[in-house]
């Protein structure tokens, strides 16, 4: 019964306590515009893609639309080969054809929320990194009209963890709200992690454990992820996001100071 209490505590603190912050802050601030009419234009995040000359790829992350974004981001993908005089941005959405390129502005908000970058790198990296991405896009597995599935996938951030993850070593932590990340993309419900630094552990995508130096330490109960980055050290929590240091620092001659902040 002790360790019942213990665990009881554990959820109500880590998993129940943060989703209803989460959700009264979402009342709090409204339901915004409806999403046929939301704001999607372009949050500034992206210089003009003629004036920037070297390769670029970007991962975002923004709240997604109505009740789901209590607990719930949307991932997206952009990238630049060098000298490209536009970017090309990839989502994975529940209408049409699942897999989108460029339905959307580079950068633009989602449905009126505007969105934050997770990933950045410019330059040299990441025009080596740019034709990885593309062989992964063209051999996703959920390609066809009804293989998106909200919860627990394959949806938006399946896609983007499995594109990101077909870069050995890459180390990208998606946000603990991107729902969906964990569920098992290549069909191995014990993985490496991204980063080679540790394993993850999905039982199709309603719980699992990732253990890594990179990730942290993450719980998935029924998709929502609570944890904690000692190597950067942060608290994750479910609908709130990460508190504490961002995941990753990149710095590149081109772009420096860019933060990964998932």
């Amino acid at each position: 019964m002790t360790l019942l209490r213990l665990f009881l505590w554990f959820f109500a603190l880590a998993y129940l306590l943060p989703l209803a912050i989460s959700a009264a802050l979402y009342f709090n601030s409204g339901s915004g515009a409806g999403w046929r009419i939301a704001d999607r234009s372009s949050a500034g995040l992206l210089p003009p893609a003629a004036a920037h000359r070297p390769a670029l790829v970007r991962v975002f992350a923004a709240q997604t639309v109505r009740w789901r974004g209590i607990f719930a981001t949307h991932c997206w993908i952009v990238f630049k080969p060098e000298g490209a005089a536009a970017y090309t941005r990839y989502d994975y959405t529940a209408w049409g054809e699942p897999i989108r390129m460029n339905g959307f502005e580079a950068d633009g908000r989602w449905f009126g929320h505007a969105p934050e970058t997770v990933f950045a790198l410019d330059g040299a990296e990441a025009a080596a990194m740019i034709p990885a991405l593309r062989d992964a896009i063209a051999s996703y597995a959920w390609r066809e009209r009804g293989d998106y599935r909200a919860w627990p996938g394959p949806n938006s951030n399946t896609f983007v963890a499995a594109v990101m993850g077909a870069v050995p070593g890459l180390g990208i932590v998606l946000p603990p709200t991107a729902i969906g990340k964990d569920y098992p993309w290549n069909g191995r419900w014990l993985r490496r992690t991204g980063s080679g630094t540790g394993f993850t552990l999905s039982l199709a995508g309603y719980a699992g454990l990732t253990l890594g130096w990179v990730e942290g330490i993450e719980l998935n109960l029924l998709g929502a992820v609570a944890g904690l980055d000692l190597r950067r050290p942060a608290i994750k929590l479910p609908g709130l996001g990460r508190f504490g240091l961002p995941a990753q620092t990149l710095e590149t001659p081109e772009a420096p100071h860019r933060a990964a902040t998932g």
